[in-house]
């Protein structure tokens, strides 16, 4: 399994509708998530900028397997009235590079 941090920008204003639209999640989003193999998925808040860490094997698979899913597509949609969308990065990737781990560096 691996890990990757994501960064999303909310829309202005839409910080406290968002947290509470992920005071629980919708339970079928949590199973089409993990069927598609994400095992994991945390998300932190600063201000209107959101940190993600998702636990999976595959991102991109499980990302290409969700895109075709109703549940999904329904929550992308939902969500939308509160997320400008997901940071490109400069090689026009989502997912952050990855700087240290402290784990790791301990071996």
């Amino acid at each position: 399994m691996s890990r990757l941090a994501l960064h999303s920008r909310l829309i202005a204003g839409t910080e406290q509708s968002y947290e509470r639209e992920h005071a629980r999640v919708w339970p079928e989003l949590i199973t089409v998530m993990r069927a598609a193999g994400i095992d994991d998925w945390s998300i932190w808040r600063s201000g209107r900028d959101l940190f993600h860490l998702v636990e999976c094997d595959d991102y991109e698979a499980a990302v290409a397997r969700l895109a075709d899913d109703p549940v999904d597509q329904r929550w992308q949609q939902h969500m939308s009235r509160f997320v400008e969308g997901f940071a490109q990065n400069a090689d026009g990737g989502r997912t952050l590079r990855h700087v240290w781990t402290m784990s790791e560096q301990l071996g």
